[in-house]
This record gives structure tokens, sequence and C-alpha cells, in this order.
């Protein structure tokens, strides 16, 4: 009998060693459940990083984060909305072939997005199980790497931000350096050498499993429609762990600038190095090309990348110049070109929107916006814009009209004579055409745009000038 018990509490609390992974041990996890507020269990973990991830409490994390995230479903295509209940049943078998080494991630699914430069952006799609695995994995992860980061990246990291970094631009511009190493890395994310990356992983990770498991996750693959297209390099973005897995692989150049003593600001794949002077700025590009291509196995996009005076650079959205000796942030001309023609389509006569959706619709952009550049001094560029964005509100308010009837009593309403009100609303002249004259300038007015709740940027900006 108590050779029996004996057996009994060795099944219950053995660590059985993987027998194809390095280090650490496999704990079994049997009596857990997931609720809405906590993820419990009533079961001892074994040591090693891999219990780390996969303990009650970082899973409900991880679980409540995807939740809270919400987006698209995967190639599965089950929603955030079934993964409580997907959880609740499937936990076990889950967790023990993770354990075991034998969880196959599924393939991401492929989504293109629009890019600034009229290119698509590839996004890969993890399901919402993958999601909620690689989500558990970036919150171990991460606090044993972020002590190892640069203090000059600022992308994908707790307490860092875009404005930190171009506030660091800003400092080294008033400091002196003028030249700009503008470096473009050709389809990062695509690009990422498997290989490499585990290796830097190792370094850190001890727990061999660990590894094995980020690198199903490279090598799930990716669905294209009905097509299955293998994975040999690249870091899907679109997953959880791609922004960490992306700082970790890049922290290598980081330290390599640090070792040369340049300045430099890094957000995620965007990275410029300040210099002094022309010749210094072209003799540290060639430099560090050298560096990053036959070291880190990754691609510079030359055509992209170059070397001029700051004020030609453009990052983050912003651009930079000098004046009395102080560096200051403008609005990229690109940047402004995307944002008019966001307004313009938020603003389109065709798009069936009724006034209250436009309206919303257009605070949450233009907030949004201005919020992003307002370390950019751009007062007299906003004053412009509003100019041009209050005659795209007459021209869909005049479209809105429609009738002949209803133009001439609302323009009647609104103080004109009716003798002229009949002769403009019984113009042929175009909407865009109307929406510049006189008579709607002095009738749709910007106070009465205000009244009715549309939000212009010009006084958004002046609001928030103010907080700060």
């Amino acid at each position: 009998m108590k050779g029996r018990e004996q057996k009994i509490l060795e099944e219950k609390t053995c660590l059985q060693k993987n027998r194809t992974e390095s280090e650490g041990y496999v704990g079994g996890q049997t009596f857990m459940w997931i609720t809405e507020n906590n993820l419990t269990e009533n079961n001892r973990l074994g040591y090693g990083l891999l219990e780390f991830i996969l303990s009650p409490s970082n899973l409900n994390a991880a679980y409540l984060q995807v939740k809270r995230n919400k987006g698209a479903g995967g190639v599965d295509k089950m929603e955030v909305e079934s993964l409580k209940d997907y959880l609740v049943s499937h936990k076990d078998e889950l967790i023990t072939a993770i354990l075991r080494g034998k969880y196959r991630p599924n393939p991401v699914r492929r989504v293109e997005i629009p890019k600034d430069n009229g290119q698509k952006r590839q996004l890969g799609i993890p399901t919402v199980v993958d999601r909620v695995v690689q989500q558990a994995i970036a919150q171990i992860l991460l606090p044993l790497y972020e002590p190892q980061f640069s203090d000059h990246s600022y992308g994908f990291r707790p307490k860092r931000n875009a404005h930190q970094a171009l506030k660091k631009c800003r400092d080294y511009i008033t400091a002196g350096y003028g030249y700009a190493v503008d470096l473009d890395l050709e389809k990062f994310f695509d690009k990422v050498n498997h290989s490499k990356l585990i290796e830097v992983l190792s370094r850190t990770i001890k727990d061999g499993r660990v590894v094995s498991l980020i690198h199903r996750y490279l090598n799930a693959g990716v669905q294209v429609g009905a097509n299955f297209k293998a994975s040999e390099m690249g870091v899907p973005q679109g997953g959880p762990l791609s922004p960490l897995l992306s700082n970790i692989m890049l922290n290598e150049l980081d330290r390599e600038l640090e070792c040369r003593g340049h300045k430099f600001v890094r957000y995620a794949d965007d990275m410029v190095i300040l210099c002094r002077s022309k010749r210094g700025a072209e003799r540290i590009m060639e430099s560090i090309i050298r560096f990053i291509e036959g070291k880190l196995f990754l691609k510079v996009n030359r055509d992209k990348s170059q070397t001029a005076p700051i004020s030609e650079v453009k990052f983050l959205g912003y651009s930079f110049y000098k004046t009395k000796g102080e560096g200051r942030l403008r609005v990229h001309p690109k940047s402004v070109s995307k944002m008019k023609a966001k307004i313009k389509e938020l603003t389109s006569r065709s798009n069936g929107w009724g006034n209250d959706r436009r309206k919303e619709t257009l605070r949450q952009y233009i907030t949004g916006w201005v919020n992003y550049f307002k370390l950019a001094d751009m007062r007299r560029l906003l004053l412009g814009i509003d100019e041009w964005y209050r005659r795209r509100i007459r021209m869909v308010t005049w479209k809105q009209w429609k009738r002949i009837s209803t133009k001439l009593m609302n323009l009647i309403k609104l103080g004109v004579k009716k003798s002229k009100a009949w002769e403009w609303a019984n113009t042929r002249k175009g909407y865009w055409h109307i929406a510049k004259s006189f008579i709607l300038n002095t009738t749709i007015t910007t106070d009465r745009n205000r009244q009715a709740g549309y939000l212009f940027l010009s006084d958004h900006y002046q609001k928030v000038m103010i907080k700060t």
C-alpha cells in the first residue's frame, strides 16, 4: 500500500525532463480553468521559463490582453468572442502539447494594408489562440530583455514613445548635429534571418523549449487565400510577439552604434544617426551598412537610405529645422498630404454618411492627428488647411440640400435676401466652385460649423498647446 501511494505521489509531483529540448523541465498543469477575471490552477508548476510562461496568472493576463485588443480572426476563423469557451474546453490539451514540445502553431493569415508610398504592407494575423500564447511569451520575455535594451531605442517599449524619440533628435540638432544618416531597412520584418535571431535569443533564454516554441512560430508559414507559403525568414507583423523580437534583433545594431560612440535614435525599424558633417555621415553610412548586412544578415535599401541635412530627413512623420541655434520640429510634407487625403475621404460627397457620423469620425481623426503632431510648429500650416477643410464642409452641406426649394429655404433662413437666394439656388455651377462663393462663405460660417459640431485642426491645436 505504501509503495502504491508513493507511486501516485510521484506521478503527481514528478518533473519529467523534455527529451527533445535542452534545459528546463516539464511540469503538469491538470486542474486549470479560465474565468473572466482570473485564471486559476490547483497544481504545482515545474521549474523553467516555459513554466512561467504557462503559469495561470500569466496566461490569464495574456487572455485578457488579447480580449481587450480584439482584432480579426486567423486562418481558423475563430473570433475573440469565442476564445474563452475554447480555452475552457481545450486548456489541458493545449498546455500539455506546449509542454511536451508537440504544439504546432497555425499559419498566419496574410493581410495587406496601404503604406504612405502607395505600396502595401504585409501583415500576418495569427489565430486568437496563438495570439494568447504569443502574448504569454512576450509578457515573460519583456522584463528579461528590457534591461538589455538601449536608451536610444523608443519603439514598442514600456514608458517610451515616438515623442520622446523626436525630442531626443531635437536635442542632438540643438547640440550641433546638423546631418543625418537616414537608414531604410528593406522589408525588415520580412527579411529577418531566423538562424541569427535564434542565436541572439539563445544568449539570454536558457530554456531551450522556449526558444524552440518561438522558432516554431517563426516557421509557422503564411496562408494567402487558399495557398500555403512557407516562412523561411522574417517575423510576421501582426502578432503580439513580433515587436519584441524585432527589438531583440535590432538591439544588436544599437549596441554596435553605442560602442562606436554615435548619436542615434531608433523607433522600431526606423532609425536616424545624427552627425556633425556630411563627410562624417557618409563614412558612418558605409561602415554601418557593412555591419547590418554582414553581421545581422539584413538588407539595407540603398535607394531610400541617404545622408542629408536634417531639414531633408523624414522621421516618424516629422521633419526638422534649426532656428537661432535651436532644433525645431515641423510636419513633413508627406504627412500633410496624407492627412488632407484622409479628410478628403471623410468629407466625400458620395460616401452616404449622415452628418452625425461624419462629424464624429472627423473629430476622432483630427484629435488623434493633432495630438500626435503637437510637437511641430504648425499653427500657420493648420490655419491654411482649415480654410480648405471649411470649403470641403460647405461643399458637403450644399450637396445635401439637393433640391432647389431646399437650397432656397435654407439660404433665406441663414439671412440671404429672397431674390439673391433664388438666384444661387438655381445656379448650375459645380459643388466645389459654389463652396468657395461669397454666398456660402457668409452663411455657412466657421462659427456655425463649430456650433454644429465640426472640429477644426487649429482649434484643437490651440487647445492642446494651452494644456502643455
